[in-house]
């Protein structure tokens, strides 16, 4: 008997090289240890580049708006166009007014505030950029809409309208600013201001398409002849104070030859405004 168990002892230990020890075996969490580490060691470096990345980023972001910020500055002043678009309603609704019924407005001179122009919302007379880029926008979208009325609508179409009317603002600009460079004026005339004056003719080029929508052609030539006049009345009354400023600071006469330049360029400004207001209008009504 006692050779027998040795006997299977020994049959045991030949074909079983190693002892079976499933049955010890921990639990499953803490079994291999040694792939556990490289997952640490990840973990650790992955979240300081993540948040060193995050840093560098922000601090790349911080740098580059004041590098955009800076330069432009340099080409557009950012307090001067927040001067042109500090509105109210009540200032957009008096002068949406003064454009179409400049006639009986009496006071036209821009009034300041030790040295410098008040805002438009307290001041009528003072030039705002936010009624022209409205009016432009809307007349953009007036004109698509009387492009769709008549079968004739399509985006190519409706980006030469717009492109047309922003290259022909753009050219009357320039064109002014050479005109006063070449006349030699010194005004308190700046670019911005005559943007503005400029952009203030599409809200009657809106109220003529609309007029030719609603009554036809008839009240479309109706409507934006007035439209057109009363541009005219306002931008003589208007700019006729800031171009003849240093004249009348000197206290010379209008009756010179270079005054008369001066009235002549004026009124040259304002006819202008008719021609661009049919040019850009005519072919939208039918």
């Amino acid at each position: 008997k006692v050779r027998m168990r040795g006997a299977a002892s020994d049959m045991a230990d030949t074909n079983q090289l190693f002892d079976d020890t499933s049955a010890n075996a921990g639990p499953p969490g803490f079994g291999y240890r040694g792939q556990e580490t490289p997952r640490m060691a990840q973990a650790l470096l992955t979240e300081p580049m993540s948040n060193f990345a995050v840093t560098y980023g922000s601090s790349l972001a911080s740098q580059g708006k004041e590098m955009v910020d800076r330069n432009l500055d340099r080409l557009i002043a950012i307090s001067k166009l927040k001067y042109y678009f500090a509105v109210d309603t009540v200032y957009v609704g008096k002068k949406l007014r003064l454009l179409v019924f400049p006639y009986m407005h009496q006071n036209w001179e821009v009034r300041y505030q030790q040295d410098t122009p008040v805002a438009p919302r307290f001041d009528i007379n003072a030039p705002d950029l936010y009624i022209p880029a409205m009016a432009f926008i809307t007349y953009i979208l007036v004109a698509g809409f009387a492009l769709g009325t008549q079968n004739r609508f399509s985006p190519e179409i409706l980006g030469i309208q717009a492109s047309s009317a922003l290259v022909w603002l753009i050219v009357e600009v320039l064109v002014t600013l050479l005109s006063l460079y070449l006349v030699t004026v010194n005004t308190d005339l700046t670019t911005i201001d005559l943007i503005a004056f400029s952009g203030y003719k599409y809200v009657g080029m809106i109220v003529g398409v609309v007029s030719g929508l609603l009554f036809g052609r008839t009240g479309y030539y109706l409507v934006l002849l007035w439209c057109c006049i009363a541009i005219v009345v306002f931008l003589i009354r208007s700019l006729r104070l800031k171009i003849l400023s240093e004249a009348a600071a000197e206290g010379v006469l209008v009756r010179g030859a270079k005054n008369q330049l001066r009235m002549y360029l004026t009124v040259a400004i304002a006819a202008a405004q008719p021609i661009f207001m049919y040019w850009l209008t005519y072919h939208l009504v039918r």
